[in-house]
């Protein structure tokens, strides 16, 4: 039976559209869509347990993955089977994540699935952008407890023109490349990297993805309104008790406060609030904890939070005895490290960053292979984040998507500031050694100073800082936090992470989790962060001013030199042989690429001692080495022989050519030693190729002075047969008379 479709169109404009299908396939998820734009195609599926996980949290997996099918290629590696998602697949979860687990309710435990894949790739269409619909699509043609449909959508600005899910060739263009996710009623997260736009710019563009994305959540309703919405499952709410909760909160609430408004560390105040949960469980006896324990700490957690909020929002003060904006004490060093290329420490309050520079040549590009996406990049950075940075220890299973997040992060922080012209393959790593708060953007500070250290001429240091919200509707109050600690991370309406030069914000990342948040808000919480920002730059060059005038001393130093691509195989030599013994014998390494536009050769020379890097140079001068004709030029005599000498070029060692013996003197020469001797130094000159020999010719004759009564040899003719138009041979003969002995004959 053929199966009915419904679908539903959004115009993006430009002869755009985005569809969203269901009813062909997937049929046995509890909710699939197809979404369409081009040629790409995303399914996406989702699925949830009916019955509730004994867990007191949301088990949601959102899983996105690229088919190599999907593009027509084949994955790489042995298997040829996909494996383990990317970084850049891994992004894309963590942006659908982030905007769809705030709708589910509470208490919804259920075991979640939403799985994205790209089944169909248009190289003009950026498949990340339309993730986010298709989960929401999804979701909404189920039967899950969800509060709203959202959408995600990329913008980006190209001659000051906003722009919505550009291409992959807009984006090189544009000035502007963030995400955002959003209900019709709120925006809620923010994602992206700027050429050092200003925050009202910034809001401008928030502005305009949401009123695209208005359009797509309208359509998703149209879409479940014609299929059929199904009526919203039932589920075991939380266990509640409204008289437990207000004798929790009451002798918890005070208690709270006052060890709040003391202001003291992480560690103590967090002992201070196990002991005052641990009295308040003391009150209840062994059976009533064994029956409703849980309920305790569930409500004792909401008082500490309401209790810590307050104590902002009435008196400006927080949990470490700060006032709003002011920013925790910040000391720095570079050079830590002393073998590594470039190192720097940023410690602010309880958080710490070690930063390490690793400088290399092409060859060290991270290469990205995706079935969306096949580049490289010559500037990433890895973010490790150690449990016992927070004082916990826990078993390490790989690279986290958290990871892998805040360092794509605080790469797109820094990227951008890198000039185009650096020769180098650069890689930062950030160690957290500390964390209370923000080591992402501990580790931008960080990384800003080690590429510095390094002798990266970076153009501009950039700073960031996490920023925080406490807000109260009712009293319509609110407190823009400055440089947030982890708990303030936790019980915030929004939390933000800004990063920028001392011209305009370079990334974001920003998490909202309070609805109707104004843009009137969001503009004085930006302008604040930027106040925070400078600051925090102003610490960082009071360490390092400027970048040091040139790599340390162990540090390799790059040279780059283009060649004609004729010369590319010579300098390679067979199989390898001429560059291998080169590299060998002058300890660098040579990389060599070929310009596809202009077919050159772009030689990489990487050593740290000069002496071998300068003895590469002179390798390839002398492999392309080009004399002109009618020039002048100094030759060494290499090697003797009987019609002539072997010379080198001085200027070139390894180039030679032959010198005639022809060409040594004006006089007759019978043997080449009695005019030239190995080893001598001579000047010859150079007259091309010779239209006989097809070879070089050189002659050291033509720049020597005629001896007085020299009568030069006429030139041999071969034409006719050896005669001339007068019956003559080039000796004087008479070739139409007979020879005598020919008479006899």
């Amino acid at each position: 039976m053929i199966p009915k479709v419904f679908r539903e169109v959004i115009d993006l404009g430009d002869g755009r559209e985005i569809s969203i299908e269901t009813g062909k396939l997937a049929k046995q998820a509890h909710g699939s869509v197809v979404v369409q734009s081009g040629k790409c195609m995303l399914l996406c599926t989702v699925v949830s347990n009916y019955k509730q996980s004994d867990v007191d949290f949301l088990p949601l997996t959102v899983d996105y993955r690229e088919k190599f099918a999907a593009a027509g290629r084949y994955p790489g590696g042995f298997f040829k089977r996909e494996a383990r998602p990317s970084d850049g697949e891994v992004l894309t979860m963590r942006l659908v994540d982030r905007v769809l687990r705030p709708l589910f309710p509470k208490d919804y435990h259920a075991e979640t699935q939403v799985m994205i894949q790209l089944m169909s790739h248009d190289p003009d269409v950026m498949p990340d952008a339309m993730a986010g619909l298709a989960a929401s699509a999804a979701i909404q043609l189920s039967d899950f407890p969800f509060e709203c449909a959202i959408s995600e959508a990329r913008v980006g600005r190209i001659n000051g023109e906003f722009v919505i899910n550009p291409t992959r060739a807009q984006l090189e263009e544009s000035d502007i490349d963030m995400m955002i996710g959003a209900s019709a009623d709120s925006v809620m997260m923010v994602e992206g990297e700027m050429d050092e736009i200003s925050e009202e710019e910034m809001t401008e563009a928030i502005k305009f993805a949401h009123e695209a994305i208005k359009v797509q959540c309208a359509a998703q309703l149209r879409l479940a309104e014609a299929f059929g919405k199904k009526e919203t499952r039932e589920y075991d709410p939380e266990r509640a008790d409204e008289d437990l909760e207000k004798k929790v909160y009451d002798m918890a609430y005070d208690k709270v406060y006052a060890v709040a408004k003391a202001g003291s560390a992480k560690h103590e105040r967090s002992t201070a609030f196990g002991e005052i949960k641990e009295e308040i469980k003391a009150t209840f006896t062994e059976e009533e904890l064994e029956d409703f324990g849980g309920l305790v700490s569930k409500y004792y957690s909401k008082a500490e939070k309401a209790a810590v909020r307050d104590l902002t929002l009435n008196e400006g003060l927080r949990l470490d005895g700060r006032k709003t904006d002011e920013i925790r004490p910040i000391w720095c060093e570079v050079d830590y490290l002393p073998s590594t290329h470039g190192s720097s420490i940023f410690t602010r309050g309880e958080t710490q960053a070690l930063a390490t520079v690793t400088l290399g040549t092409s060859r060290e590009a991270n290469q990205i292979d995706m079935p969306s996406y096949e580049g490289e990049e010559r500037f990433y950075l890895h973010y490790n984040f150690p449990p016992f940075s927070t004082g916990e220890a826990r078993p390490i299973r790989g690279t986290s998507r958290r990871e892998v997040g805040h360092g794509n992060l605080a790469q797109r922080a820094l990227k951008g500031m890198v000039p185009d012209d650096c020769p180098y393959t650069v890689r930062v790593v950030s160690e957290v050694l500390e964390s209370n708060g923000s080591s992402s953007m501990a580790t931008v500070c960080a990384g800003t100073m080690a590429i510095m250290d390094a002798g990266v001429q970076l153009k501009k240091p950039v700073s960031g800082i996490a920023m925080g919200l406490i807000s109260d509707a009712d009293s319509g109050k609110y407190a823009v936090l400055s440089d947030i600690l982890g708990d303030e991370d936790h019980l915030g309406d929004m939390d933000f992470k800004v990063t920028g030069t001392a011209d305009g914000i370079t990334a974001c990342q920003m998490d909202i989790k309070v609805k109707g948040l104004s843009y009137e808000i969001l503009v004085n919480a930006l302008q604040q962060a930027r106040d925070g920002r400078l600051h925090i730059l102003s610490k960082l060059t009071d360490t390092i001013e400027t970048p040091n005038t040139d790599v340390k001393a162990h540090a390799p130093k790059m040279i780059t030199r283009t060649i004609p691509g004729d010369y590319i195989g010579a300098l390679i030599g067979p199989g390898g042989k001429v560059i291998q013994e080169l590299q060998k014998e002058t300890n660098t390494t040579i990389v060599i690429n070929e310009d596809p536009v202009t077919e050159e050769g772009i030689v990489e020379i990487l050593g740290t001692d000069q002496e071998g890097i300068d003895a590469v140079l002179a390798k390839i001068d002398s492999i392309t080495f080009k004399p002109e004709k009618g020039s002048i030029y100094e030759v060494k005599v290499v090697k003797m022989l009987d019609f002539g000498a072997v010379v080198e070029y001085t200027e070139a060692p390894g180039n030679e050519v032959l010198l005639h013996i022809s060409e040594l003197a004006w006089e007759r020469t019978d043997n080449v030693s009695d005019v030239v001797k190995m080893g001598e130094i001579l000047d010859v000159k150079y007259f091309g190729i010779d239209p006989k020999t097809r070879k070089d010719k050189v002659s050291r004759k033509a720049i020597l002075p005629k001896p007085e009564g020299y009568v030069a040899r006429p030139p041999r003719d071969n034409k006719g047969g050896g005669r001339d138009n007068r019956g003559r041979d080039n000796r004087g003969r008479d070739n139409r008379k007979p020879r005598e002995d020919k008479k006899e004959n």
